[in-house]
């Protein structure tokens, strides 16, 4: 402990005169806590609020998506890209911000908003129509980077899908 000066010019030895950097390095300490601590708290919300209404479905199907949404049945095949660096901080087509981490999928026709379940590889993904494309011959939808990378999907692929019964269209 170093002797600082007190008031009345004399040597202080008790430790109140403290050099001005130590505190600041116990109040960042503690500031670096609490925002650890904030992170913690604010990461356990769930995902769909920044993700425009993603979420991750369990391996038997079953989407923890509230209002009871049903799905076409059975599931269909067709192409999908996945789309997204060089875009970042563009507008979809549905007005999101596309972001690296933003799960979604691009659509030429159904509107945005519609809930569309993905399985490939034995993993699956709800997430809703953010975009509009692909505009790559042969393929029905354009995951974004997020989507790409909850599926596991690479490249351009041959994913299942299902769409949710409310914008479901008839077979033909």
């Amino acid at each position: 402990m170093t002797a600082g000066i007190n008031r009345c010019g004399r040597k202080d030895h008790s430790g109140h005169g403290r050099a001005i950097g130590e505190r600041l390095g116990q109040r960042l300490r503690w500031a670096v806590l609490a925002a650890a601590l904030a992170s913690l708290a604010l990461g356990s919300v769930p995902a769909q609020a920044g993700t425009g209404g993603a979420a991750v479905v369990a391996s038997d199907g079953t989407a923890p998506i509230g209002g009871g949404i049903v799905f076409s049945s059975p599931m269909r095949s067709a192409g999908a890209t996945w789309y997204g660096p060089g875009l970042y901080g563009n507008h979809t087509a549905c007005g999101q911000t596309l972001r690296p981490g933003t799960i979604g999928v691009a659509h030429k026709t159904l509107p945005c908003g519609t809930t569309i379940k993905f399985a490939y590889h034995g993993r699956s993904l709800v997430t809703q129509v953010i975009d509009r494309g692909p505009y790559s011959v042969g393929n029905s939808f354009d995951l974004t980077n997020g989507a790409r990378l909850a599926l596991g999907f690479e490249g351009a692929e041959q994913v299942r899908y299902a769409v949710a019964l409310q914008y479901a269209r008839p077979s033909e």
